[in-house]
């Protein structure tokens, strides 16, 4: 366990890599989302174009917050199991 516990601290070890596959279906979703996207943004002007730019990157860091919060979150009840199974 120790090694797990520094190999983490310094930057070794990357979450998304060990917790699931780029699987089919999520490859199917990406790639609806970029056809949708698409037709979508063909029917923009430059302006609107730019604008829904703006409004996706802007949604990408929220979803980037909220991803990072939730493995924070999952982070600390796991922890508390693992105080609760070794300590009390």
């Amino acid at each position: 366990m120790e090694n797990f516990i520094r190999e983490f601290y310094y930057g070794n070890l990357e979450p998304q890599e060990c917790s699931s596959e780029f699987n089919l279906e999520l490859k199917k979703k990406l790639n609806e989302i970029c056809q949708l996207e698409n037709q979508f943004t063909e029917n923009l002007t430059e302006e609107e174009r730019l604008l829904f730019s703006e409004y996706t990157n802007k949604y990408l860091e929220l979803m980037s917050s909220s991803i990072t919060d939730g493995f924070i979150n999952g982070f600390r009840f796991g922890a508390k199991f693992t105080y609760d199974t070794f300590i009390r």
